[in-house]
């Protein structure tokens, strides 16, 4: 990182990065067989094959483009919409959570000084652009399968985003974007990727294997190893099930308090303050928290934050510590003991699904504001987020404010997601940036004038987070567009194509009559190497 920041800014420096092992943990092909093993949609017969040629692969027996080629065959008559689908749904249920936090700040540190990030991959569009789009990175060079009529031949596009391939790949950025190879970065985990390596004039091996740490030992190349994501230790696995377990154990040492004073309140500062220092410190969790001072000038009032991890909740507790209320969504409420611990506690749950409803169920938290002094945290995202990106705000927060007439106290959470990224189970030691807003007065605020209110707060979260913020224009559309109806699906002529870009569709991998083999046409630009 400081290399980075210390680095001359310009956009003729490029910043390079493989995927399987840099940006991510892992293999995304590992995930995406699995994926397609879980929905039973391999036969025992693919299943055999794809073994067998991976198995080729590992003895050495073929190179990377038998490997590829043998993928190929499996897709011949799979539709490409369908498959840009399932890429989707890839990357939501098992990419977004393996995104290293680290290779992360690394890559928003070159965009801050104006590098052309791009990713070199040997992977193909369909495992990569998801989690490019989340980084907001444009250019993507990988391998591709061949296409005719939006349909995969079973052929793959020579040549391949792979060894040589990368290289061929770097130049062509470089001829078109101006891009000095000799100044600029590429990151990678792999010895398959030296030739990349020792074209540019900073390579950057990350997470190496065995032979590409011994080379980078050679030539003194800067190596960097990451422990946030990738198999959790068994001691990952003691922390996380005591820190969760010690909500019910903190709440038991709040009894006797409750027994011997008849304050339930009294009992419940102590359980949530207990919870918050327990289970932080167990994690390894360390807070740095920025201007604290606003957590108790403007009590009671609306804590309002953004919800990126389950380790929210004890950072909350450790920061607010008492006199609060909460709002859940309304399953929580069904878990054993859990659910019950949180009602005690003064959690309110609400349907997010009926926004009228919530609203409505919120109600006695008003009384528990104006008559009990309690402070009420709330997330207005309403769920937990797949990556840092702030999420749009609900507004049951902001009418709840102005229903009991205190201030909203904005707490920005930079980076739980470290600790745990949404669909992890075991959370990791790591030091969470948090910083407090001050408060916001809602005395002048109206119904008539809520959108603008709820637009400039959720700005002070984009602007402390770093992020793009939402201009008037934008919100405005937002309200003012209608609900979209989806117009009836027209096939388009038929061509031969690379893959297109990936965008979100709402649809299953589906099998199409297999068409004729097309001619190798090289992919278009920022498509393939």
């Amino acid at each position: 990182m400081e290399e980075v920041l210390a680095s001359e800014p310009g956009s003729h420096i490029a910043a390079l990065f493989d995927f399987d092992g840099t940006i991510i943990s892992g293999y995304s092909a590992t995930a995406m067989l699995r994926e397609k093993f879980q929905r039973r949609e391999m036969s025992m017969e693919e299943i055999a094959e794809t073994a067998q040629v991976v198995a080729q692969h590992s003895l050495g027996q073929i190179g990377f483009s038998g490997l590829m080629s043998g993928a190929a065959k499996f897709m011949k008559g799979v539709d490409e919409e369908s498959f840009i689908a399932f890429g989707e749904e890839l990357y939501k249920k098992h990419i977004a959570r393996k995104i290293y936090p680290e290779t992360r700040a690394i890559i928003e540190a070159h965009q801050a000084k104006g590098h052309r990030v791009a990713i070199i991959s040997s992977a193909t569009i369909y495992q990569i652009e998801p989690t490019a789009r989340d980084l907001g990175i444009t250019d993507i060079k990988c391998s591709a399968y061949e296409i005719e009529d939006g349909v995969f031949t079973g052929e793959i596009i020579r040549p391949l985003c792979f060894g040589e391939g990368k290289v061929l790949a770097a130049e062509e950025l470089a001829a078109e974007y101006g891009l000095d190879l000799d100044q600029s970065f590429f990151y990678s985990d792999s010895d398959d990727d030296i030739e990349l390596l020792d074209r540019v004039g900073k390579p950057r091996p990350l997470n190496p294997n065995m032979k590409l740490k011994g080379i980078a030992d050679e030539r003194n190349w800067p190596v960097q190893r990451f422990g946030s994501r990738g198999t959790p230790s068994w001691i990952d696995y003691t922390r996380t099930i005591y820190a969760t377990g010690s909500l019910v154990g903190a709440f038991a040492a709040g009894l006797p308090i409750w027994a011997l004073t008849r304050s339930q309140r009294e009992a419940a500062n102590f359980s949530i303050g207990l919870f918050g220092d327990f289970a932080t410190a167990i994690t390894g969790v360390e807070l740095e928290v920025e201007d604290e001072r606003h957590l108790w000038s403007s009590r009671p009032c609306i804590f309002i934050f953004n919800h990126q991890s389950k380790a929210d909740v004890m950072i909350l507790a450790k920061l607010i510590r008492r006199d609060m209320g909460g709002v859940g969504k309304k399953e929580i409420k069904d878990i054993p003991i859990l659910g019950k611990l949180m009602e005690w506690g003064g959690t309110v749950f609400v349907d997010r699904a009926d926004g009228k409803s919530a609203i409505k169920a919120m109600e006695p938290l008003v009384d528990a504001i104006k008559h009990e002094g309690k402070s009420i945290c709330i997330s207005p995202e309403g769920t937990r987020t797949l990556t840092p990106k702030l999420a749009p705000f609900k507004k049951g927060a902001f009418h709840l404010a102005m229903q009991a007439g205190v201030p909203i106290v904005p707490i920005v959470i930079h980076n739980a997601t470290d600790v745990a990224p949404k669909n992890e189970f075991v959370m990791r030691p790591a030091t969470v940036r948090v910083t407090v807003l001050p408060p916001v007065d809602t005395s002048k605020w109206s119904v008539r004038t809520l959108n603008n209110h709820v637009r400039d707060v959720r700005n002070m979260f984009l602007r402390t987070l770093g992020q793009p913020e939402e201009s008037v224009a934008e919100a405005v559309a937002k309200e003012e567009a209608p609900p979209v109806e989806k117009p009836p699906v027209e096939k388009p002529a038929p061509q031969k194509t690379a893959p297109k870009k990936a965008a979100a569709k709402k649809a299953e991998p589906k099998k199409a009559a297999p068409k004729k083999k097309a001619s190798t046409k090289k992919p278009g630009k920022g498509r393939a190497g």
